[in-house]
């Protein structure tokens, strides 16, 4: 089944709309520049109330590892999403159990962050994939292909070009999962599928009644959307 993550998520009764709905995980942006910026502690709230099987991904944006370990260890979550553009470094530092950061930082008997690269399709694809590769094999859960830009790193509501960007997504699952993001809905969700054959899926936007608020029959319909792209596959 193609793993689905619903990002953006502000409010508990959210949380639990996107998990009752079949959501595998939940993302939680902690860059201030977001319209879906969440503090912390208010994300503490929500993942302490979500079961084990959610995945619950912080969306990090120019931080440094030491900051990131200390949140994602204080929130609870089991996964950290970052650019591409970041140091590769950063997978070691975050997740290795040897490495003596993550021994200070990281609570024992929990299991190690899973890390998700974002790469973005639409402003240099060619040197995403390059830069992609400088991250060693194994170190990286997914892959996301996203629409972002300098300016603003994701939820965008646009799509990038999922034709064109076929080649490049074939390099990237080459190195390991991939999955699709960039101004999905469950209108179109389907053919990016179709094109693309993910590993899985991530929407903001495209289930949203408003920044950060979503909208009920927009999550129910996207992820009755996915499933359905998987029967017709």
């Amino acid at each position: 089944m193609t793993w689905i993550k619903i990002c953006g998520t502000t409010s508990l009764e959210d949380a639990v709309l996107a998990m009752r709905a079949g959501a595998d995980a939940l993302g939680f942006i902690f860059y201030p520049g977001s319209a879906r910026y969440i503090e912390p502690q208010a994300a503490r709230q929500i993942v302490a109330r979500l079961p084990e099987k959610i995945e619950k991904v912080g969306v990090f944006v120019d931080q440094p590892s030491d900051a990131i370990l200390s949140l994602a260890a204080k929130v609870g979550l089991t996964a950290v999403q970052l650019l591409v553009s970041d140091d590769p470094f950063l997978a070691e530092q975050l997740a290795d159990p040897q490495n003596p950061q993550f021994k200070k930082m990281w609570p024992k008997g929990r299991p190690a962050l899973k890390i998700l690269v974002a790469v973005s399709m639409r402003t240099d694809p060619e040197a995403g994939v390059a830069k992609a590769k400088e991250w060693k094999a194994g170190e990286v859960y997914a892959f996301l292909l996203d629409s972002g830009s300098l300016t603003q790193h994701g939820g965008t509501g646009t799509t990038f070009d999922w034709q064109a960007a076929s080649a490049k997504a074939e390099d990237l699952r080459a190195l390991g999962r991939i999955a699709v993001a960039g101004g999905l809905n469950s209108a179109n969700v389907g053919e990016a599928m179709r094109i693309l054959k993910p590993w899985g899926v991530d929407v903001v936007s495209g289930v949203e009644a408003q920044p950060g608020k979503k909208d009920p029959e927009k999550v129910k319909a996207f992820i009755s959307a996915v499933r359905g792209a998987e029967k017709s596959a």
